[in-house]
């Protein structure tokens, strides 16, 4: 008992839910109320503003939003911190330990993806697709498409750059790149690479456009597949 009021202070909360020593638990108390772990999730690419952040997740209240910024912020995963003029607006940014649970976020990814209860057609966000690209690649052939792919979903842009193992994905303009897919919303893109909805349906129907260079958009969305499903 000596031990455990020694440390208490000392833990950032560790044991505050399930009195356990793993570090799986620990996690779970620090990423495991509702939306703190999608939170994490829309830092990935980068800092956002709180109004940012609300439009990714559409269904959280100002009030949850702003409990869950400040407990990650208290438990060291993010910061926040003011831009200078011009902008002069508060961001909210992962820290190097926020931004290490990006592997979290992948391996439960495809953890929940080889269920028959998932489904790809449902919305997410840009954010959500660009990480599942990340996760989804088939690493062996990235590197056999060479070139820059940019997204344009609604006002945020992206893009990527596959090569030998690796797929690096930045915020930004598409300025440059060899193919552009453009669209409203992440879901149409996700229903072409995942669910395997023809291209020329989505871009008959769903408002999606594919600009540039359109054979190597198909070999980059080739890399792409979800994991066979066990249950």
């Amino acid at each position: 008992m000596k031990l455990q009021k020694e440390t208490k202070n000392a833990t950032n909360g560790h044991g505050r839910w399930y009195g356990d020593a793993c570090g799986t638990a620990f996690g779970m108390e620090l990423l495991g109320e509702r939306w703190a772990l999608l939170i994490v999730r829309e830092l990935m690419l980068g800092a956002r503003r709180f109004s940012d952040l609300r439009a990714s997740l559409p269904g959280i209240s100002a009030k949850v939003l702003t409990e869950r910024l400040d407990s990650l912020e208290d438990a060291g995963v993010l910061i926040r911190r003011l831009l200078p003029p011009p902008g002069k607006v508060q961001v909210y940014e992962l820290t190097a330990w926020g931004y290490a649970a990006e592997p979290l976020i992948q391996e439960l990814g495809r953890w929940a993806a080889k269920s028959s209860g998932h489904d790809p057609l449902l919305p997410l966000s840009p954010v959500s697709l660009m990480l599942s690209l990340r996760t989804m690649a088939d690493y062996t052939r990235t590197g056999s498409v060479a070139g820059r792919v940019g997204f344009v979903i609604g006002e945020e842009s992206f893009v990527a750059a596959p090569g030998p193992g690796d797929l690096p994905i930045r915020r930004g303009g598409v300025d440059g790149a060899d193919a552009v897919f453009r669209a409203p919303a992440a879901s149409p893109i996700a229903a072409g690479i995942y669910a395997g909805v023809p291209w020329s349906v989505l871009e008959a129907e769903a408002g999606l456009r594919i600009e540039g260079n359109r054979d190597l958009a198909m070999r980059f969305v080739s890399l792409f597949s979800l994991p066979e499903k066990i249950a």
